[in-house]
């Protein structure tokens, strides 16, 4: 189920891409679920396609603009980077042994502690 063919996927990227940009956050928090809603998809199918959007540059545009502004801590960054591809691997072979189900709800508790830290926590 495909709400919006191809175009429409052109469009959901430059919708996100225009969301990491401005807050910093994008494939996990708005395109998993934008996938399962107006895709059809499964919790995995919808995870697989969010990393794989991943693996092309994105962000890079947004990145840059923050890094002529000083805004980036180029070190950290490439530790996290590293930290983020053994973290991935392994979530990545984990997420492949659960339930979409199970999937989806951990999600949706970890996206409303979030919710709740960023309104109310310090």
């Amino acid at each position: 189920m495909n709400l919006f063919g191809d175009a429409g996927g052109l469009l959901l990227g430059v919708a996100i891409g225009a969301i990491s940009g401005l807050i910093g956050v994008g494939g996990g928090a708005f395109l998993i679920p934008a996938l399962i809603f107006f895709y059809g998809m499964t919790e995995k199918r919808a995870q697989g396609t969010s990393l794989a959007t991943l693996l092309a540059p994105i962000g890079i545009f947004a990145f840059w603009e923050y890094y002529k502004d000083g805004q980036v801590d180029v070190k950290l960054s490439i530790l996290v980077a590293l930290g983020f591809a053994a973290g991935g691997w392994f979530g990545g072979l984990w997420a492949q042994h659960l339930s979409d189900t199970v999937l989806r709800r951990s999600f949706a508790a970890l996206l409303i502690l979030l919710g709740l830290r960023l309104a109310f926590g310090r």
